[in-house]
């Protein structure tokens, strides 16, 4: 692997980062000795005694009403022992989060895409329930339906809920429509800021609907007992979310229920949700039996939330130096069958690497018959900056600069107005632009025949509420529990803050994922927030700890507290009157000093550090097929402080290669009557090792001063830039500029063709 380490207020060097012994070093994860043997967990892994077997019955249309449901030939067949239907689920309010999410899991009137879920069995065997759910008879009664942002917006489109009115207008609308909100951001006056350009560029750009990819479906086991609780094993990226987004769909208290934590093969985003943990209760509720159920991928494509499609409009201006004066975005986003915040979220990243007098940025969220779309790393950010910097490479070209100078010229710093309202903190943008500058990659010749492309990435990350107990053991060894579920390396980042602060040898905490039942309230782990916000309350908590140690050390010496300090994981006598007392003979001696020893911290983080990342690609292009081949690859990114070096370097890497399957391959591609075509893996094309080159790493530490260590997220923005990378490398290849994605080999060939014609 080539990496580089480029600092930023902070120094690095071999033994992690400057003044640090253990924050920035490379330990082997805590989890990875079970995970590469096999002994790892999930939630298919888990068998109960007497358990069943669920199987969900999904819609083959795309919208209908439900007219009756026959559950009786189900039934009477061998093995059943429960079935269940939206009736047998308490009524959803009429509109609202809590209605789409009720609806989301099982339909209740009324289905809204192919593959919604209408009916559920339990029964002995998978082929049992999978037959007997075959065997309920529905009885649909057709209707229209839109399965594009252009169609869904026309005004004599099928509309998908009567009471949907659009939000963000004025007056309020009197007619419902399928656009469910829209949002403005606006500064300055934009059309003086066109009138003081030289150069304007208007492009539009379109990207379709991805799956997150992740290799292991949605998968849980539930075990309702006589009295009414039900303890959940489930694969999910917030053990908490699945318990009051199931108390919420049953209509129980969250007191019902408890919810173990697996282990999770790969979420991305697409795990900050539930589809079949309520399903699995109430069967298991009827049946008196644990129920099993494991989603197909067939379901988890045509039922689960992948990230959603856009159509974006951009007009850029420019004056010949390369300053950019002004930027108007229209930008519409795919919500799936119910209504969320795509749009909002894209116009907040739309232009935020730049910094603009003038911009009007407007966006739409658009209802439409699909499955409900949910976040994939930065969710809406990458087909914003695929628009944006789609638009500055233009401009670079048209000026006559280099792109990464034009960048670092319009790039915001620390007190610049964000688009979105507040001031850019403390922000590490322009370094990372330098850092692919100076790059080898960047510096070195491009082969005859390949095409070089840059872009830059935004994501603002998020901080949320966190929990997290330390206990001390009578060896001196540390527990470190969170209840944020691990879903890329962050217990090994738990357990290096942990060691830091207390001065103990990195190996000598374990760190552990609680269920609902064993540790404080945590959100779930998503908007790069679980080594920033959950890492703060390990830190507290490790502080709370050294405070009584330094208490304990008092006690045994008899003297002041004021006079211990605690140094490198040992009690040390300011006045040198004692020996030094290590972690281990305080805890070994705790019992006659007060008792065991152990600190619980809860908070609300604040401050959560924006995130940036600058890319560079060079592809070659075969002009006979279409098909794009990346031939190198350095991707640069602000970690505020790189707490595992490694695991930073794997989420930079991981982004990437997600990235670049959204812009040459991956799509959702439906028929006209409104089923996906491509449900699975051999038609649905996902990056495989062979397509890509190693993807080269560059950290950036310009550290966070909201954090203790100076963390910021960096599981989202690397996937951000990817897109616009591979359009602006394959224009530059090509001479051709493509703004349709993914860079399928069919467009580029389309798209090769008419140029040439």
């Amino acid at each position: 692997m080539s990496t580089t380490e480029a600092a930023a207020s902070t120094g690095t060097n071999g033994n992690g980062a400057s003044g640090y012994r253990w924050v920035g070093t490379r330990p082997v994860r805590h989890d990875g000795l079970d995970k590469v043997a096999g002994k790892a967990r999930y939630a298919a892994d888990l068998n109960l005694p007497g358990m069943l077997y669920g199987h969900i019955l999904r819609s083959p249309h795309p919208h209908a009403r439900i007219v009756s449901i026959d559950t009786s030939a189900a039934e009477a067949m061998p093995g059943v022992k429960a079935v269940v239907t939206g009736a047998d689920f308490p009524e959803a309010p009429p509109k609202g989060a809590t209605r789409n999410l009720m609806c989301t899991v099982i339909a209740r009137d009324t289905v809204l895409y192919s593959g919604h879920a209408v009916a559920a069995v339990a029964a002995s065997t998978r082929r049992e329930a999978k037959a007997a759910a075959e065997a309920i008879e529905v009885t649909y009664e057709l209707l229209p339906h839109v399965l594009n942002i252009a169609d869904a917006m026309a005004d004599d489109a099928p509309v998908l809920h009567d009471n949907l009115f659009t939000r963000g207008v004025e007056p309020r609308p009197t007619e419902p429509s399928n656009i469910a909100a829209r949002t403005v951001y606006e500064r300055g006056d934009v059309e003086q800021g066109f009138a003081e350009a030289d150069i304007v560029i208007e492009r539009e750009f379109s990207t379709q609907a991805v799956h997150q990819g992740y290799i292991e479906p949605h998968a849980c086991v539930v075990d309702c007992d006589q009295e009414g609780k039900a303890v959940i094993w489930a694969s999910s990226q917030g053990h908490f979310m699945v318990r009051s987004s199931t108390a919420t769909v049953l209509g129980w208290d969250t007191s019902r229920i408890k919810v173990i934590p697996a282990e999770i093969g790969g979420g991305f985003g697409g795990k900050t949700t539930i589809y079949i943990e309520p399903v699995a209760a109430l069967l298991s509720t009827k049946a008196g039996r644990p129920v099993k159920i494991v989603m197909s991928r067939e379901d988890v494509f045509r039922a689960t939330g992948p990230a959603p499609g856009a159509i974006i409009k951009m007009k850029v201006g420019a004056r010949d130096d390369g300053t950019i004066t002004t930027a108007k975005a229209w930008l519409a986003y795919e919500n799936g069958a119910f209504q969320g915040i795509a749009a909002m979220l894209g116009c907040m990243c739309v232009v935020s690497a730049y910094t603009l007098d003038h911009l009007y940025v407007e966006g739409f969220d658009v209802v439409l018959n699909r499955p409900v779309n949910v976040a994939y790393r930065a969710p809406s950010a990458p087909a914003a900056a695929f628009a944006m910097d789609s638009v500055v490479d233009e401009i670079a070209a048209r000026v006559g600069m280099d792109p990464i100078d034009l960048r670092i010229q319009n790039c915001p710093s620390q007190g610049d107005p964000t688009p979105y309202g507040p001031k850019w903190p403390m922000i590490g943008l322009r370094e990372c632009l330098e850092a692919i500058r100076d790059s080898d990659h960047y510096q070195s010749d491009l082969p005859d025949g390949q095409g070089r492309g840059v872009a830059s990435g935004f994501w603002f990350n998020i901080g949320e509420a966190s929990s997290a107990t330390v206990n001390l053991n009578e060896n001196g060894t540390a527990t470190v529990i969170t209840g944020s579920p691990d879903i890329g390396g962050s217990r090994a980042s738990m357990a290096l803050m942990a060691a830091e602060e207390l001065g103990l040898d990195v190996h000598l905490i374990q760190p552990v994922v609680g269920d609902t039942e064993v540790v404080g309230f945590t959100d779930v782990t998503e908007g790069s927030r679980a080594t920033f916000a959950t890492g703060m309350a390990v830190v507290e908590a490790c502080r709370d700890l050294k405070e009584q140690l330094r208490k304990r050390a008092a006690k045994t010496w008899d003297c002041d507290v004021e006079e211990v300090e605690w140094v490198d994981g040992s009690a040390v006598h300011g006045p040198g009157e004692q020996e030094p007392l290590t972690l281990a003979a305080i805890t070994g001696n705790a019992k006659r000093t007060g008792g065991p020893l152990g600190a619980t911290a809860s908070l609300n983080a604040r401050g959560a550090g924006p995130a940036f990342s600058v890319q560079v690609a060079d592809v070659s292009v075969d002009e006979e097929t279409g098909r794009v081949t990346v031939e190198r690859y350095t991707t640069a990114q602000d970690a505020g402080t790189a707490i595992h070096p490694s695991y930073v370097e794997g989420q930079m890497q991981g982004g990437v290669v997600q990235g670049i399957g959204w812009a040459l391959n991956e799509e959702y591609i439906y028929s006209d009557d409104g089923n996906l075509e491509n449900p699975g893996f051999l038609d649905y094309r996902i990056p495989v090792a062979s397509d890509l080159p190693m993807i080269e790493t560059c950290i950036v530490e310009v550290p966070n001063p909201s954090h203790p260590y100076g963390v910021r997220g960096v599981g989202e923005v690397g996937i951000v830039p990817p897109l616009p990378v591979m359009a602006n490398a394959v224009a530059d290849a090509t001479g051709v500029r493509i703004g349709d994605l993914p860079l399928s080999p069919p467009r580029v060939l389309e798209a090769l063709t008419a140029a040439e014609s």
